[in-house]
């Protein structure tokens, strides 16, 4: 990696409104956003001439998609300091017995399959040359705190978040000196909660306000952007 350049940190789903809001917050801290994008080209090479970062087109159901961006970010001078995986599609509203196949395999491929691959080319390409890289998931609230505690009628969206939290754990056993992190936001002010019935929506404001994808971004860029971890001083001896 070539200390003169800035860190460069690639965002899966940057055109979407957290991944967004990550890649403005990256940029804000002085380095650089690689926006990433499977069909909204124009908005990611948009964002990213705002932001001074790249845009990056990178199908996450796509093995061969996948590694050709992998290849060309790890042949960059400045080479990939980390990355955060905020692709899904939305959630498809509906009790547990009426989870489709092809809802199940979109929301597993994007969430869980598509970063698995990511992660390993990754970590093969960018992370374990210098031993050094950073990765956030964005999980959500709705999975809850244990068996039990989950929100309802998101079936496919909350069993792939869930599996994409076993991605994450996974690679932070495997590579320990990875810095794996996750940020499980609430509702938050953005294009997916359209997956909703308004009048719902409008009763969940009225018990708390809901988050701005800024409020998001920020929480995230904190774990990616993580001050590196000094051993302790030991205590003079006599």
């Amino acid at each position: 990696m070539d200390a003169r350049e800035p860190a460069r940190y690639l965002v899966t789903g940057g055109t979407g409104g957290i991944g967004a809001a990550v890649c403005a917050d990256v940029a804000a801290r002085g380095c650089t956003p690689l926006v990433g994008y499977h069909r909204q080209a124009e908005v990611a090479l948009a964002l990213a001439k705002q932001l001074g970062g790249e845009a990056v087109r990178i199908d996450m159901t796509d093995a061969s998609s996948i590694s050709a961006a992998c290849t060309t970010m790890a042949a960059h001078p400045a080479g990939l300091a980390g990355v955060v995986l905020a692709a899904s599609p939305p959630p498809t509203l509906g009790p547990f017995g009426t989870i489709s196949a092809s809802d199940m395999t979109r929301q597993w491929a994007v969430n869980v399959l598509g970063p698995q691959q990511l992660l390993a080319e990754l970590v093969r390409l960018c992370f374990r040359p210098r031993k050094r890289g950073s990765v956030v998931g964005v999980l959500t609230s709705a999975m809850g705190q244990g068996i039990g505690t989950a929100a309802g009628n998101m079936g496919a969206y909350l069993i792939a978040k869930h599996g994409l939290a076993g991605v994450l754990a996974a690679a932070a056993a495997d590579y320990p000196w990875l810095h794996v992190r996750a940020v499980s936001p609430s509702f938050t002010e953005t294009p997916m909660l359209d997956a909703f019935d308004a009048r719902y929506l409008d009763l969940q404001r009225a018990r708390q306000p809901f988050d701005t994808p800024a409020q998001v971004a920020a929480q995230i860029v904190a774990q990616l952007i993580a001050p590196p971890v000094t051993p302790p001083v030991a205590p003079p001896v006599g």
